[in-house]
């Protein structure tokens, strides 16, 4: 199919209900995080197992288009940053489980108009390696967290008293291929915002694809991450995803892909994520008590959709909760 040119056209819907839920998410998302302290001492309520801590560097592209030179992309330079690898769920558990991969960027050194007002001096990313969430809305996502938090008889029960009998089961099926899917490791696969952000007038979702994609096979991720850096730095380009329109590329649904052949993708950066010995002796231990959330943002980059919407409120609440630095 041909590329379409990006759209200005984009809309948020925003629902009646949404304070109140995005309260009841927050409450929920801090139960389950003071469950799991008991369990394992401080930490995330999802995301909870970090992987590894490293250092970046963004080096944001010249000659870009002129709809990408918004915010952070506004001209060419260099950016200090921090990268947090992640396995997805809320318990620790082995890295050869399926699990869904985060892959988190602060940038550092920014000065300028923040998402929440004020001023921001850094701007972050929250990707995961799948190319759309599990839940159209946190309503949805909420029953999920809470169910898996019981463990997984009872995601189907919720499953099933929400949706009957034939769309619960299709909806774990889906969930199941996500999970069964073989992780090709922190440097074998595209990570992707999954939820859109504002590029000044536009609407994006962020990818980020390694340069030079190796697969792991049967390696530890952790390891195989480790074993690549010893021959330097980890080269991404961070790309940008552009909305065309509400139906190839929905705002208020994050559980559709976004087409590669119809919207346009434009490299925007090229990520350098360094070796662990690069970093200060207590980076790691720094990175973990960081927060990482995208409404750390310039207002051009302001997260857009009721899913970010939604993290405004559980994130900070989550944060609060772990005394997040």
């Amino acid at each position: 199919m041909t590329t379409r040119p990006p759209s200005r056209d984009w809309r948020e819907v925003v629902y009646p209900e949404e304070a109140a839920r995005h309260e009841a998410f927050a409450a929920l998302l801090t139960s389950v995080q003071a469950k799991r302290r008991e369990k394992y001492g401080d930490g995330r309520a999802l995301h909870r197992k970090g992987l590894l801590a490293l250092p970046a560097k963004l080096s944001v592209l010249p000659n870009l288009p002129d709809y990408c030179r918004y915010g952070l992309f506004a001209k060419p330079g260099d950016y200090e940053a921090r990268v947090r690898l992640s396995n997805g769920g809320m318990d620790i558990q082995s890295n050869r489980k399926p699990d869904i991969r985060g892959f988190a960027i602060s940038v550092l050194g920014l000065s300028g108009p923040g998402a929440l007002g004020g001023e921001t001096n850094r701007q972050d990313f929250l990707l995961i390696n799948q190319d759309s969430f599990s839940s159209p809305t946190s309503e949805e996502f909420m029953m999920l967290v809470e169910a898996a938090s019981r463990g997984q008889a009872a995601i189907l029960v919720a499953m099933i008293r929400k949706f009957g009998l034939f769309g619960g089961l299709s909806r774990l099926r889906r969930l199941a291929g996500v999970l069964a899917r073989p992780f090709q490791g922190f440097a074998g696969e595209r990570f992707n915002s999954v939820a859109p952000v504002a590029c000044g007038p536009y609407a994006v979702r962020i990818l980020l694809d390694p340069v030079a994609p190796q697969a792991r096979g049967e390696a530890d991720p952790v390891e195989q991450m480790r074993a690549m850096l010893t021959n330097g730095p980890v080269a991404y380009d961070l790309k940008l995803q552009f909305y065309i329109d509400d139906a190839s590329t929905p705002i208020e649904d994050p559980t559709q892909v976004w087409p590669d052949d119809q919207t346009p993708i434009v490299t925007v950066a090229r990520l350098l994520v360094m070796p662990e010995a690069e970093a200060p002796s207590d980076f790691a231990a720094q990175v973990e008590h960081a927060s990482f959330d995208p409404w750390a943002a310039l207002a051009e980059h302001r997260p857009l959709g009721e899913i970010m919407r939604s993290r405004k409120v559980a994130y900070y609440a989550s944060q609060k909760a772990r005394k997040a630095g």
